[in-house]
Protein backbone atom coordinates (compact mmCIF):
# COMPACT_ATOMS: atom_id res chain seq x y z
CA UNK A 1 0.00 0.00 0.00
CA UNK A 2 1.60 3.21 -0.92
CA UNK A 3 0.71 6.56 0.71
CA UNK A 4 2.63 8.71 -2.09
CA UNK A 5 0.54 11.23 -3.62
CA UNK A 6 -2.82 10.90 -1.89
CA UNK A 7 -4.32 13.14 0.75
CA UNK A 8 -6.57 11.09 2.51
CA UNK A 9 -6.85 7.23 4.09
CA UNK A 10 -10.51 6.21 4.84
CA UNK A 11 -9.01 3.91 7.95
CA UNK A 12 -11.94 1.29 8.51
CA UNK A 13 -11.83 -2.51 8.21
CA UNK A 14 -14.25 -5.20 9.08
CA UNK A 15 -13.89 -5.65 13.43
CA UNK A 16 -12.70 -9.04 12.55
CA UNK A 17 -10.27 -9.01 10.17
CA UNK A 18 -6.50 -9.34 10.07
CA UNK A 19 -4.80 -6.38 11.89
CA UNK A 20 -7.70 -3.89 11.78
CA UNK A 21 -8.55 -0.75 10.07
CA UNK A 22 -6.10 1.53 12.06
CA UNK A 23 -2.97 2.10 10.88
CA UNK A 24 -0.60 2.18 13.93
CA UNK A 25 -1.77 -1.41 14.50
CA UNK A 26 0.01 -2.15 11.20
CA UNK A 27 3.51 -0.76 12.41
CA UNK A 28 5.85 -4.00 13.08
CA UNK A 29 9.53 -1.48 13.69
CA UNK A 30 9.91 2.22 14.90
CA UNK A 31 13.41 3.81 15.46
CA UNK A 32 13.00 6.75 17.93
CA UNK A 33 15.50 9.43 18.57
CA UNK A 34 15.47 10.09 22.53
CA UNK A 35 17.26 11.96 25.39
CA UNK A 36 20.70 10.67 26.28
CA UNK A 37 23.31 11.55 28.68
CA UNK A 38 26.10 13.44 27.41
CA UNK A 39 28.43 10.55 26.97
CA UNK A 40 25.81 9.16 24.28
CA UNK A 41 25.72 12.83 22.87
CA UNK A 42 22.58 13.73 24.49
CA UNK A 43 20.42 11.78 22.23
CA UNK A 44 20.28 8.48 21.00
CA UNK A 45 18.35 6.36 18.41
CA UNK A 46 16.89 3.06 19.79
CA UNK A 47 14.86 0.57 17.09
CA UNK A 48 11.88 -0.78 18.28
CA UNK A 49 10.46 -4.56 16.72
CA UNK A 50 7.41 -6.18 16.95
CA UNK A 51 8.31 -9.26 18.91
CA UNK A 52 11.48 -8.44 20.87
CA UNK A 53 10.41 -5.27 22.31
CA UNK A 54 6.14 -5.57 22.63
CA UNK A 55 5.86 -3.17 25.43
CA UNK A 56 7.39 -0.55 23.93
CA UNK A 57 5.96 -0.35 21.17
CA UNK A 58 2.33 -0.66 22.11
CA UNK A 59 3.60 2.75 24.06
CA UNK A 60 5.02 4.31 20.53
CA UNK A 61 3.16 3.46 17.64
CA UNK A 62 0.54 6.03 19.32
CA UNK A 63 2.88 9.10 21.29
CA UNK A 64 1.71 12.08 20.03
CA UNK A 65 5.28 12.75 19.69
CA UNK A 66 5.80 12.58 24.20
CA UNK A 67 7.78 9.93 23.82
CA UNK A 68 10.51 11.02 21.28
CA UNK A 69 11.17 12.11 17.49
CA UNK A 70 9.86 9.01 15.23
CA UNK A 71 12.43 8.49 12.42
CA UNK A 72 11.58 5.62 11.12
CA UNK A 73 8.68 3.47 10.42
CA UNK A 74 8.26 -0.11 9.16
CA UNK A 75 4.93 -1.27 8.14
CA UNK A 76 3.33 -4.57 7.44
CA UNK A 77 2.44 -5.01 3.95
CA UNK A 78 -0.09 -7.95 1.99
CA UNK A 79 -0.49 -8.77 -1.36
CA UNK A 80 -2.41 -6.37 -3.50
CA UNK A 81 -5.57 -7.36 -4.57
CA UNK A 82 -9.02 -5.83 -5.80
CA UNK A 83 -12.11 -4.69 -3.84
CA UNK A 84 -15.81 -4.10 -5.05
CA UNK A 85 -17.96 -1.03 -4.55
CA UNK A 86 -21.43 -0.73 -4.02
CA UNK A 87 -23.15 2.58 -2.49
CA UNK A 88 -26.93 1.63 -1.40
CA UNK A 89 -29.11 4.99 -0.84
CA UNK A 90 -31.75 4.00 1.78
CA UNK A 91 -33.91 5.23 4.84
CA UNK A 92 -31.91 5.39 8.44
CA UNK A 93 -35.07 3.42 9.67
CA UNK A 94 -33.38 0.79 12.07
CA UNK A 95 -30.11 2.08 11.34
CA UNK A 96 -29.94 1.30 15.10
CA UNK A 97 -30.35 -2.39 15.20
CA UNK A 98 -28.65 -2.99 11.82
CA UNK A 99 -24.97 -0.82 11.80
CA UNK A 100 -23.02 -3.93 13.25
CA UNK A 101 -24.70 -6.99 11.28
CA UNK A 102 -23.09 -4.79 8.11
CA UNK A 103 -19.74 -3.94 10.04
CA UNK A 104 -19.29 -7.73 9.88
CA UNK A 105 -20.43 -8.15 7.06
CA UNK A 106 -18.15 -5.71 4.76
CA UNK A 107 -14.57 -6.22 4.94
CA UNK A 108 -13.98 -2.33 4.52
CA UNK A 109 -18.03 -1.41 4.74
CA UNK A 110 -18.86 2.36 6.62
CA UNK A 111 -22.27 3.82 6.62
CA UNK A 112 -22.49 7.45 6.23
CA UNK A 113 -25.98 8.83 7.69
CA UNK A 114 -27.94 11.65 7.25
CA UNK A 115 -29.54 12.36 10.21
CA UNK A 116 -31.72 15.54 8.83
CA UNK A 117 -32.16 13.61 5.55
CA UNK A 118 -33.36 10.66 7.45
CA UNK A 119 -30.90 8.52 4.95
CA UNK A 120 -28.44 6.25 5.50
CA UNK A 121 -25.66 5.40 2.72
CA UNK A 122 -24.30 1.58 3.17
CA UNK A 123 -21.02 0.99 1.82
CA UNK A 124 -20.61 -2.61 0.12
CA UNK A 125 -16.92 -3.28 -0.12
CA UNK A 126 -15.03 -6.54 -0.15
CA UNK A 127 -12.12 -8.27 -2.07
CA UNK A 128 -12.12 -9.44 -5.35
CA UNK A 129 -9.93 -11.90 -6.98
CA UNK A 130 -7.12 -9.89 -8.90
CA UNK A 131 -8.09 -11.10 -12.32
CA UNK A 132 -11.73 -9.59 -11.80
CA UNK A 133 -12.23 -6.78 -14.66
CA UNK A 134 -11.79 -3.49 -13.75
CA UNK A 135 -9.68 -0.11 -12.91
CA UNK A 136 -12.57 1.61 -10.76
CA UNK A 137 -10.60 4.58 -8.62
CA UNK A 138 -11.75 6.20 -5.12
CA UNK A 139 -11.99 10.33 -6.05
CA UNK A 140 -13.88 10.96 -3.25
CA UNK A 141 -16.18 14.24 -4.16
CA UNK A 142 -15.26 16.36 -1.04
CA UNK A 143 -11.59 15.85 -2.29
CA UNK A 144 -11.80 16.24 -5.83
CA UNK A 145 -10.21 20.13 -6.71
CA UNK A 146 -12.70 22.97 -7.57
CA UNK A 147 -12.39 26.25 -9.49
CA UNK A 148 -11.25 28.63 -6.71
CA UNK A 149 -13.95 31.12 -7.36
CA UNK A 150 -16.85 28.05 -6.91
CA UNK A 151 -15.37 27.20 -3.86
CA UNK A 152 -14.99 30.91 -2.53
CA UNK A 153 -18.79 30.90 -3.74
CA UNK A 154 -19.77 27.93 -1.51
CA UNK A 155 -18.29 29.73 1.61
CA UNK A 156 -19.63 32.96 1.20
CA UNK A 157 -23.24 31.28 0.40
CA UNK A 158 -22.31 29.27 3.62
CA UNK A 159 -21.74 32.70 5.76
CA UNK A 160 -24.65 34.34 4.88
CA UNK A 161 -26.89 31.77 5.82
CA UNK A 162 -25.12 31.46 8.92
CA UNK A 163 -25.84 34.91 9.75
CA UNK A 164 -29.39 35.07 8.26
CA UNK A 165 -29.69 31.86 10.55
CA UNK A 166 -31.65 30.14 7.28
CA UNK A 167 -32.22 26.57 8.32
CA UNK A 168 -34.27 25.88 5.02
CA UNK A 169 -31.35 27.51 3.09
CA UNK A 170 -28.83 25.30 4.51
CA UNK A 171 -31.72 22.27 3.93
CA UNK A 172 -32.18 22.50 0.82
CA UNK A 173 -27.97 22.90 0.27
CA UNK A 174 -28.25 19.50 2.42
CA UNK A 175 -30.65 17.80 -0.75
CA UNK A 176 -28.45 19.47 -3.53
CA UNK A 177 -25.37 18.11 -2.09
CA UNK A 178 -26.87 14.24 -1.19
CA UNK A 179 -28.27 14.25 -4.81
CA UNK A 180 -25.38 15.24 -6.77
CA UNK A 181 -23.29 12.50 -4.37
CA UNK A 182 -26.13 9.78 -5.63
CA UNK A 183 -25.92 10.50 -9.43
CA UNK A 184 -22.18 10.57 -9.17
CA UNK A 185 -21.53 7.25 -6.86
CA UNK A 186 -19.90 9.86 -4.19
CA UNK A 187 -16.45 10.00 -6.62
CA UNK A 188 -16.23 6.74 -7.54
CA UNK A 189 -15.14 5.98 -10.76
CA UNK A 190 -15.39 3.18 -13.64
CA UNK A 191 -12.01 2.52 -15.08
CA UNK A 192 -10.73 5.82 -13.54
CA UNK A 193 -12.62 7.96 -15.82
CA UNK A 194 -16.37 8.60 -15.16
CA UNK A 195 -19.07 6.73 -12.49
CA UNK A 196 -20.81 4.66 -14.74
CA UNK A 197 -22.88 1.73 -12.53
CA UNK A 198 -22.05 -0.01 -9.51
CA UNK A 199 -19.94 -2.01 -8.81
CA UNK A 200 -16.91 -0.04 -9.13
CA UNK A 201 -14.04 -2.17 -9.26
CA UNK A 202 -10.40 -1.36 -8.07
CA UNK A 203 -7.36 -1.87 -7.05
CA UNK A 204 -6.70 -1.42 -2.76
CA UNK A 205 -4.36 1.30 -4.04
CA UNK A 206 -6.97 3.18 -5.64
CA UNK A 207 -9.87 2.13 -3.83
CA UNK A 208 -8.66 2.75 -0.14
CA UNK A 209 -7.15 6.27 -0.98
CA UNK A 210 -8.50 9.45 -2.43
CA UNK A 211 -7.57 12.83 -3.12
CA UNK A 212 -6.82 14.20 -6.94
CA UNK A 213 -6.95 17.45 -6.37
CA UNK A 214 -3.74 17.32 -5.16
CA UNK A 215 -2.89 16.49 -8.90
CA UNK A 216 -5.46 18.98 -10.03
CA UNK A 217 -3.91 22.28 -8.25
CA UNK A 218 -0.21 21.17 -9.23
CA UNK A 219 -1.52 21.75 -13.13
CA UNK A 220 -4.32 24.68 -13.28
CA UNK A 221 -3.65 27.40 -11.18
CA UNK A 222 -7.72 28.43 -11.09
CA UNK A 223 -8.53 25.05 -9.15
CA UNK A 224 -7.79 23.96 -5.46
CA UNK A 225 -8.49 22.40 -2.50
CA UNK A 226 -11.62 23.52 -1.65
CA UNK A 227 -10.05 23.87 1.98
CA UNK A 228 -7.06 25.59 0.97
CA UNK A 229 -6.26 28.66 3.42
CA UNK A 230 -4.76 30.88 0.60
CA UNK A 231 -7.89 31.16 -1.10
CA UNK A 232 -10.37 31.99 2.37
CA UNK A 233 -12.60 28.87 0.65
CA UNK A 234 -14.02 26.10 2.86
CA UNK A 235 -13.69 26.72 6.40
CA UNK A 236 -15.25 23.68 8.74
CA UNK A 237 -14.42 21.92 11.66
CA UNK A 238 -14.40 17.78 12.71
CA UNK A 239 -15.37 15.46 15.45
CA UNK A 240 -14.71 12.37 15.73
CA UNK A 241 -15.35 9.90 18.44
CA UNK A 242 -14.92 6.58 19.18
CA UNK A 243 -17.19 4.42 20.67
CA UNK A 244 -17.30 0.61 22.12
CA UNK A 245 -19.93 -1.18 20.10
CA UNK A 246 -22.04 -1.69 23.63
CA UNK A 247 -22.53 2.01 23.91
CA UNK A 248 -22.89 3.27 20.29
CA UNK A 249 -26.51 1.96 19.52
CA UNK A 250 -27.69 4.12 22.48
CA UNK A 251 -26.00 7.12 20.71
CA UNK A 252 -27.84 6.85 17.81
CA UNK A 253 -31.01 6.62 19.40
CA UNK A 254 -29.92 10.27 21.68
CA UNK A 255 -29.23 11.83 17.83
CA UNK A 256 -31.95 10.45 16.68
CA UNK A 257 -34.40 11.97 19.30
CA UNK A 258 -32.76 15.08 18.92
CA UNK A 259 -32.72 15.12 14.89
CA UNK A 260 -36.77 14.32 15.39
CA UNK A 261 -37.17 17.55 17.49
CA UNK A 262 -36.96 19.73 14.69
CA UNK A 263 -34.28 18.08 11.40
CA UNK A 264 -33.53 21.03 9.98
CA UNK A 265 -31.03 21.67 12.67
CA UNK A 266 -29.12 19.23 11.43
CA UNK A 267 -28.61 20.12 7.77
CA UNK A 268 -25.74 22.01 8.51
CA UNK A 269 -23.47 18.30 9.09
CA UNK A 270 -25.20 16.84 6.09
CA UNK A 271 -23.89 19.93 3.95
CA UNK A 272 -20.57 18.10 4.33
CA UNK A 273 -20.62 14.30 4.97
CA UNK A 274 -23.43 13.98 7.29
CA UNK A 275 -22.07 11.81 10.26
CA UNK A 276 -19.76 8.75 9.27
CA UNK A 277 -19.46 5.78 10.84
CA UNK A 278 -16.80 3.42 10.64
CA UNK A 279 -15.61 0.37 12.37
CA UNK A 280 -11.70 -0.51 14.05
CA UNK A 281 -10.62 -3.44 15.69
CA UNK A 282 -9.09 -3.26 18.86
CA UNK A 283 -5.58 -2.08 19.48
CA UNK A 284 -3.14 -3.60 21.38
CA UNK A 285 -1.55 0.22 21.65
CA UNK A 286 -1.64 2.12 25.00
CA UNK A 287 -3.55 5.03 23.47
CA UNK A 288 -5.55 3.51 21.18
CA UNK A 289 -8.90 2.27 20.88
CA UNK A 290 -8.76 -0.17 23.83
CA UNK A 291 -11.63 -2.42 22.22
CA UNK A 292 -13.47 -3.58 19.19
CA UNK A 293 -15.21 0.15 18.45
CA UNK A 294 -17.36 1.81 16.28
CA UNK A 295 -15.65 5.60 14.86
CA UNK A 296 -18.17 8.53 13.78
CA UNK A 297 -16.74 11.58 12.13
CA UNK A 298 -19.39 15.02 11.60
CA UNK A 299 -18.07 18.20 9.84
CA UNK A 300 -19.68 21.54 10.26
CA UNK A 301 -19.19 25.12 9.50
CA UNK A 302 -16.73 27.13 11.34
CA UNK A 303 -16.21 31.06 11.45
CA UNK A 304 -13.59 32.83 10.56
CA UNK A 305 -13.73 34.65 14.18
CA UNK A 306 -13.52 31.94 17.25
CA UNK A 307 -15.96 34.33 19.09
CA UNK A 308 -18.77 34.06 16.69
CA UNK A 309 -21.15 31.31 17.19
CA UNK A 310 -21.99 29.26 14.37
CA UNK A 311 -26.30 28.41 13.69
CA UNK A 312 -27.20 25.61 15.54
CA UNK A 313 -24.29 25.86 17.82
CA UNK A 314 -26.01 23.93 20.80
CA UNK A 315 -27.02 21.02 18.76
CA UNK A 316 -23.11 20.15 17.78
CA UNK A 317 -22.36 20.78 21.20
CA UNK A 318 -25.08 18.48 22.33
CA UNK A 319 -24.11 15.85 20.34
CA UNK A 320 -20.60 16.22 21.05
CA UNK A 321 -21.25 15.81 24.76
CA UNK A 322 -23.80 13.02 24.29
CA UNK A 323 -20.54 11.17 22.25
CA UNK A 324 -17.85 12.21 24.99
CA UNK A 325 -19.79 12.28 28.28
CA UNK A 326 -22.67 10.19 28.21
CA UNK A 327 -22.13 7.63 25.84
CA UNK A 328 -18.03 7.35 27.44
CA UNK A 329 -16.56 7.88 23.82
CA UNK A 330 -12.75 8.27 23.48
CA UNK A 331 -11.41 11.11 21.22
CA UNK A 332 -9.31 10.59 18.01
CA UNK A 333 -6.16 12.45 18.91
CA UNK A 334 -5.78 14.43 15.99
CA UNK A 335 -9.36 15.85 14.78
CA UNK A 336 -11.60 17.35 18.53
CA UNK A 337 -11.88 19.84 20.03
CA UNK A 338 -10.50 20.52 23.59
CA UNK A 339 -13.98 19.43 25.48
CA UNK A 340 -13.53 15.75 23.85
CA UNK A 341 -10.48 15.30 25.75
CA UNK A 342 -11.62 16.24 29.36
CA UNK A 343 -11.95 13.33 31.75
CA UNK A 344 -9.62 11.12 28.99
CA UNK A 345 -7.31 9.29 31.53
CA UNK A 346 -10.25 7.51 33.39
CA UNK A 347 -11.77 5.93 29.76
CA UNK A 348 -8.14 4.00 29.08
CA UNK A 349 -7.95 2.63 32.30
CA UNK A 350 -4.84 0.46 33.26
CA UNK A 351 -3.24 1.37 29.45
CA UNK A 352 -2.69 4.90 30.51
CA UNK A 353 -0.43 4.29 33.57
CA UNK A 354 1.20 2.12 31.08
CA UNK A 355 2.00 4.41 28.67
CA UNK A 356 3.15 6.78 31.56
CA UNK A 357 5.28 4.31 32.79
CA UNK A 358 7.05 4.00 29.46
CA UNK A 359 7.24 8.02 29.05
CA UNK A 360 8.86 8.25 32.22
CA UNK A 361 11.32 5.85 31.04
CA UNK A 362 12.60 7.19 27.61
CA UNK A 363 12.02 10.66 28.43
CA UNK A 364 12.50 11.21 32.39
CA UNK A 365 12.89 15.07 31.74
CA UNK A 366 9.94 15.42 30.01
CA UNK A 367 11.64 16.99 26.87
CA UNK A 368 9.21 15.83 24.56
CA UNK A 369 6.21 17.20 26.31
CA UNK A 370 4.21 20.80 25.97
CA UNK A 371 1.13 22.59 27.43
CA UNK A 372 -0.47 21.36 24.87
CA UNK A 373 0.04 17.54 24.96
CA UNK A 374 -0.45 17.89 28.81
CA UNK A 375 -3.74 19.23 27.97
CA UNK A 376 -5.14 16.45 25.72
CA UNK A 377 -2.96 13.88 27.60
CA UNK A 378 -4.66 14.72 30.85
CA UNK A 379 -7.77 16.09 29.73
CA UNK A 380 -7.86 19.11 32.27
CA UNK A 381 -10.23 21.98 31.95
CA UNK A 382 -8.56 24.99 31.62
CA UNK A 383 -9.44 28.78 33.15
CA UNK A 384 -12.55 30.04 31.91
CA UNK A 385 -12.95 33.09 29.55
CA UNK A 386 -15.55 35.18 28.00
CA UNK A 387 -16.64 33.20 24.77
CA UNK A 388 -14.65 29.95 25.82
CA UNK A 389 -17.38 27.33 24.55
CA UNK A 390 -17.96 28.71 21.30
CA UNK A 391 -15.11 26.65 20.11
CA UNK A 392 -15.01 24.23 22.45
CA UNK A 393 -11.99 25.39 24.48
CA UNK A 394 -14.63 25.14 28.41
CA UNK A 395 -18.06 23.53 28.88
CA UNK A 396 -20.19 26.56 29.12
CA UNK A 397 -21.55 26.93 33.29
CA UNK A 398 -22.16 30.66 32.52
CA UNK A 399 -23.52 32.87 30.45
CA UNK A 400 -20.20 34.52 29.39
CA UNK A 401 -18.47 31.53 28.09
CA UNK A 402 -21.17 31.74 24.93
CA UNK A 403 -21.97 34.86 23.19
CA UNK A 404 -24.62 36.52 25.63
CA UNK A 405 -24.40 40.43 23.04
CA UNK A 406 -25.34 37.84 20.32
CA UNK A 407 -28.25 35.87 21.65
CA UNK A 408 -26.37 32.87 22.85
CA UNK A 409 -26.70 31.53 26.42
CA UNK A 410 -25.57 28.86 28.14
CA UNK A 411 -28.53 26.33 28.70
CA UNK A 412 -28.91 23.05 29.44
CA UNK A 413 -29.06 20.33 26.50
CA UNK A 414 -32.67 19.49 24.98
CA UNK A 415 -32.16 15.15 25.08
CA UNK A 416 -29.31 14.91 27.21
CA UNK A 417 -30.36 17.63 29.87
CA UNK A 418 -26.93 17.27 31.79
CA UNK A 419 -24.85 18.75 28.24
CA UNK A 420 -24.23 22.16 28.93
CA UNK A 421 -24.09 24.37 25.81
CA UNK A 422 -24.82 27.61 24.14
CA UNK A 423 -28.20 28.28 22.57
CA UNK A 424 -29.42 30.99 20.45
CA UNK A 425 -32.18 32.55 22.34
CA UNK A 426 -34.39 34.76 19.40
CA UNK A 427 -35.77 37.42 21.87
CA UNK A 428 -32.48 38.28 23.11
CA UNK A 429 -30.73 37.91 19.64
CA UNK A 430 -33.25 40.18 18.05
CA UNK A 431 -32.55 42.86 20.87
CA UNK A 432 -28.86 42.17 20.49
Amino acid sequence: MTLEGHIKIFSHKKISSGRGGSVHDHVVGISLVVPADSSEGFAKVIRIEEGRDDKLLNAVKVSLGVLGVISKVKLSIEKAFKRSMTYNFTSDVALEDIFMEHGKKFEFGDITWYPSRKTAVYRYDFRSPANVPGNGVNDFIGFQSNPILISKGIRAVEKALESSKNENGKCSTADTTLAYKKLTGNGLKNNGLIFTKYPVIGSQGKIQTSGSCLYSSSIRIDVSCAWDPRYNSLFFYETTAIFAVSRFRDFLLDVKKLRDLKPERLCGIDIYNGILIRFIKGSKAYLGQTEDSVVVDFNYYQADDALTPRLNEDVMEEMEQMAFVKHGAKPHWGKNRKVGFFGLKQKYGPNFDKFLEVKNKLDPKGMFSSEWSDEMLFGKEGSKYDGCALEGNCLCSEDRHCSPSKGYFCRQGLVYTQARVCSFSPAHGLMA
